[in-house]
């Protein structure tokens, strides 16, 4: 049936908050003129609206504010029976005042979801940490589908921002451990706090590492071992031996760290002081996805990489889309042999 799957296509658009006009309003109104009763606005008010992750969990007031808005206008269009529903729904919204952060959720292919507190600003606490970027979806959507490459496996991940990447994984990759790191404070506090959001619940020890244990707080799809999760401040520039000896990753990923030449150049010297102090280990596997915004940097890269002997290559684009993108991003994947 047509309009259960309409419905489903605005939950998963309007949970992850994806801009406006990607959302099938075309569809919306030529379905309503065709059966101008309520039942089709009332399904995606209750898939969107009014869904317990949402009543949980909202994206922004503006967010939702402009989707009620728009939501009303279809339905007027089409001369559709008065549904107060939506109006009191607006009214609602109304009454609320601005946040500065909002809730992001992202459905995963396990029923499952990955729910985040994001800055509503893109650049906020002088940071860009505090927002998902969408190399960190492709990364997530490659990783779900090359489960076996973390399953039971030690993971880190450099640059973690709010967790979105790490987090997918963990539900559904069974790592035996995951250590997500990032520098910035603002960023660390918004990570420990989203990892919290997703069912994982902090041990009392939080110096020098947060360690963090998940809990069953939710119903697991299936009854995999749950692994150990770590939040570390890291550093590259200044990473400790300890540090170094400490993590012993057998994979490493990262999203969107490619993006300034500094960064590039402590990015790989990150990568070489990891691989030294392996303790006699084999040199752990190594993913990067990142957005391509100036090619420059991307060939800097290329030249840095080549310069210190790492080698690369490019992964296929994965042929699922789990997550939806505003626009079809220009991200590459690379594996690197370090």
């Amino acid at each position: 049936m047509a309009e259960p799957e309409l419905g489903l296509r605005f939950q998963r658009r309007f949970l992850a908050a994806r801009q406006l006009r990607s959302f099938p309003w075309a569809e919306l109104e030529q379905n309503l003129r065709t059966s101008p009763d309520s039942s089709l606005l009332v399904d995606i008010l209750h898939k969107t609206i009014l869904h317990p992750l949402c009543v949980k969990y909202p994206p922004s007031t503006k967010y939702r504010r402009c989707f009620l808005t728009e939501l009303i206008k279809k339905h007027e269009s089409a001369a559709a029976e008065p549904l107060d529903e939506l109006y009191d729904a607006l009214a609602d919204i109304l009454n609320e005042k601005e946040s500065t952060h909002c809730y992001k959720s992202y459905l995963l292919p396990t029923g499952e979801s990955v729910t985040l507190s994001e800055s509503v600003a893109i650049i906020s606490g002088g940071t860009t940490g505090l927002v998902t970027w969408d190399a960190a979806l492709h990364l997530a959507e490659w990783a779900t589908e090359n489960s076996t490459v973390f399953s039971n496996r030690t993971v880190l991940e450099l640059g973690s921002g709010i967790g979105f990447t790490g987090i997918a994984i963990c539900k559904t990759c069974n790592p035996k451990t995951y250590v997500f790191s990032d520098y910035h404070p603002c960023v660390l506090k918004q990570l420990t706090e989203n990892i919290r959001l997703n069912g994982f619940v902090l041990e009392p020890e939080t110096t020098p590492h947060i360690q963090t244990e998940p809990q069953g707080q939710e119903a697991e799809a299936t009854n995999c071992q749950k692994p150990k999760l770590t939040v570390a401040e890291l550093d590259w520039g200044s990473v400790t031996e300890k540090q170094l000896l400490d993590l012993q990753p057998d994979v490493i990923v990262a999203a969107d760290v490619v993006y300034d030449p500094e960064i590039i150049l402590a990015l790989i010297g990150m990568l070489q002081k990891l691989s030294t102090f392996r303790a006699g280990r084999k040199p752990p596997e190594v993913y990067i996805a990142f957005t391509i915004r100036n090619p420059d940097t991307y060939h800097l890269f290329q030249a840095e990489l080549d310069k210190v002997g790492i080698g690369r290559q490019i992964i296929p684009a994965h042929s699922n889309s789990i997550f939806l993108y505003d626009v079809q991003p220009n991200v590459t994947l690379l594996q690197l042999f370090i």
